[in-house]
């Protein structure tokens, strides 16, 4: 029975420890736990909501700006987002309770309803894994995999169920009583995630013509011994670069035009991000160094075709720019007349939204490095647009 004051859980608790030696004690103890329990809940929502601004942004969802979790710009911004967030639906119920659960279970339960969905589908499609080190694949291995498939199948699929089903119930049943708005937001949030995912699948093909563009280039597989040993002495340049292809060659080079004849090294730089594109099971990390090796290793072979004694040096993390800030301190120690570079790209039609959701990632490398004593320069990389 509803208890005019108290929370269901008082009354519960209240009603159990009733009568016995230091209930009243117990009861106070409990509520208090909880009480701690939620701040810490709610703490949470501010220390990972910026984390998942984050990887949502490495993997183009967001604005590639809130990748950068070492930067204020991230963290800050997050923060600041999920206190206004959290005071529009405060101003919005009015503080009151009943509304304010009714919102939060309905995304609660969706995430959790996403969650099983694709813990089901990825069982479903198989959940193949590779076998644990020094076991081959076998009989034994794949009748371990089937029973363990079995199960997991069976547990996710549960779990949506169950999840599905209180997530429709309360759509149903609080629809008119806060629900549809809770509905309508969620909806915006994804549609503006999508338009965002989209804008950037648009740029990804005009940056692939700039590849194009370049014709022919020397050998992607050049013997080793035609590796010319690099000069510390001499002047240095030090290319950050993503994925092989047209912006890292482009700025390559722009170097070598706008500085003829000054730079005798190049060294690249290649950082690995971890994103849910690449990062599959337990040996991603390992396949994901791999693919770094192989970028970094395709640009000193350019570079060597060109005639400049090259190397290269890469490395994996989550944060771009603290992981880079590192790997260019080391080879500045190196290579003490090094001066660093990175592309930036400069479209034919510009606007406030494109300079919003455009990395600035080289910039805040370029901040950091300066701050410690070193020069780095960003290349303009023109990219052309139709119409």
């Amino acid at each position: 029975v509803p208890t005019p004051g108290k929370t269901m859980n008082a009354v519960l608790v209240g009603r159990m420890v009733s009568g016995l030696p230091f209930g009243g004690t117990f009861l106070v103890l409990t509520l208090v736990s909880e009480g701690a329990l939620l701040i810490v809940a709610a703490q949470a929502g501010f220390i990972d909501g910026p984390r998942v601004l984050s990887n949502m942004a490495i993997d183009s969802w967001m604005p590639h700006r809130f990748s950068a979790l070492s930067e204020r710009l991230t963290t800050q911004n997050g923060i600041l987002l999920m206190g206004l967030a959290a005071l529009a639906a405060l101003l919005y119920t009015r503080g009151l309770v009943d509304r304010l659960i009714v919102m939060y279970s309905i995304n609660v339960f969706l995430t959790f309803s996403l969650s099983m969905f694709a813990m089901l589908r990825y069982w479903a499609r198989g959940g193949r894994g590779r076998p644990a080190a020094g076991a081959a694949p076998g009989r034994a291995w794949d009748a371990a995999h089937q029973r363990v498939w079995k199960r997991r199948v069976a547990l996710f699929g549960a779990g949506l169920a169950l999840c599905s089903t209180v997530l429709v119930i309360t759509v149903y049943e609080k629809f008119a009583e806060g629900g549809w708005v809770t509905m309508v937001v969620t909806m915006l949030l994804i549609a503006l995630c999508l338009v965002i995912k989209r804008h950037y699948r648009a740029d990804e093909s005009r940056i692939r013509d700039l590849f194009e563009q370049l014709g022919d280039l020397p050998r992607t597989h050049a013997p080793e011994s035609a590796a010319t040993p690099l000069d510390p002495k001499l002047p240095t340049a030090v290319v950050l670069v993503g994925s092989y292809g047209g912006v890292g060659i482009h700025t390559m080079l722009n170097i070598v035009r706008a500085f003829p004849s000054y730079f005798h090294n190049f060294v690249f730089i290649v950082i690995g991000v971890v994103d849910s594109s690449g990062f599959k099971g337990e040996h991603g990390l390992v396949d994901l160094k791999q693919t770094t090796d192989e970028t970094v290793n395709r640009y000193v072979v350019l570079a060597r075709g060109l005639g400049f004694p090259a190397a290269g040096r890469s490395s994996v993390g989550t944060d771009v720019v603290a992981e880079a800030e590192a790997v260019c301190l080391q080879v500045a120690k190196e290579f003490p007349r090094s001066t660093f570079f990175a592309g930036k790209l400069i479209f034919q039609k510009d606007s406030w939204w494109r300079r919003l959701l455009h990395n600035e990632t080289a910039f805040a490398i370029q901040k950091r490095l300066q701050w410690q004593g070193k020069t780095m320069m960003t290349m303009p990389v023109r990219v052309w647009e139709d119409g």
